[in-house]
């Protein structure tokens, strides 16, 4: 992060103070609060304890982008050399093409994984996913087929979960005992409208419905 800061102009002193207000450590004692059953290993705890981007800060996701630009400029040129679309949210690499970039799959592939490697990088191969036109096409969690769209397993089980709570009133199905359910629901529902308009709208009259 510090290199960040130093390769856009700053001088070393700023760069490292940027640096601190950009970046966290976990205290051990945070580790130790938590049950047994729910303590990281040794290797996790010492990632957290070491300066990292913390989850949620609006710096982390433009210093992220920052430190992959090289890798996104060499993988967005080699998708282009195979007629395929490159896209990138967080770690999450996705590629898209026809039928020809289907065919060079296996050498696409272990290019890909080459350019990750000598930028600093290691793709995780088990979460790997080759998903053929002719099945349903997800990517961080929504549907691409086609047209953008919320997965339909979701959609019903939230759809589900408004029919009953303004049904049997709200708290019945805050199973999760959260501590904002309706914000909790609210969320889910604004998340959808930003997906699928119509479905979304159907969503906001049934929880418009519940009485709080």
């Amino acid at each position: 992060m510090h290199g960040i800061f130093r390769s856009l102009g700053y001088p070393w002193a700023v760069a490292r103070l940027l640096t601190g207000l950009c970046s966290a450590r976990t205290p051990p004692t945070v580790f130790l609060e938590l049950p047994e059953t729910s303590r990281h290993d040794w290797q996790t705890r010492k990632v957290y304890e070491s300066p990292h981007l913390p989850q949620g800060a609006p710096t982390s996701p433009a210093l992220a982008n920052l430190a992959a630009w090289q890798l996104d400029a060499r993988l967005h040129g080699l998708a282009k050399s195979f007629d395929a679309n490159y896209t990138r949210y967080a770690d999450d690499l996705a590629f898209s093409g026809d039928e020809r970039f289907m065919r060079g799959i296996k050498s696409f592939l272990a290019a890909v994984a080459d350019i990750a490697r000598d930028e600093g990088y290691t793709l995780n191969h088990r979460k790997t996913r080759i998903m053929r036109r002719g099945g349903c096409q997800r990517v961080t969690g929504l549907v691409v087929n086609d047209h953008l769209n919320v997965a339909r397993v979701g959609y019903d089980r939230l759809k589900a979960t408004l029919h009953n709570c303004a049904k049997n009133g709200p708290q019945a199905e805050n199973r999760a005992n959260l501590p904002d359910f309706r914000a909790h629901l609210e969320g889910r529902v604004v998340w959808v409208e930003n997906v699928n308009r119509a479905r979304g709208e159907r969503l906001r009259r049934m929880f418009e419905e519940i009485r709080w």
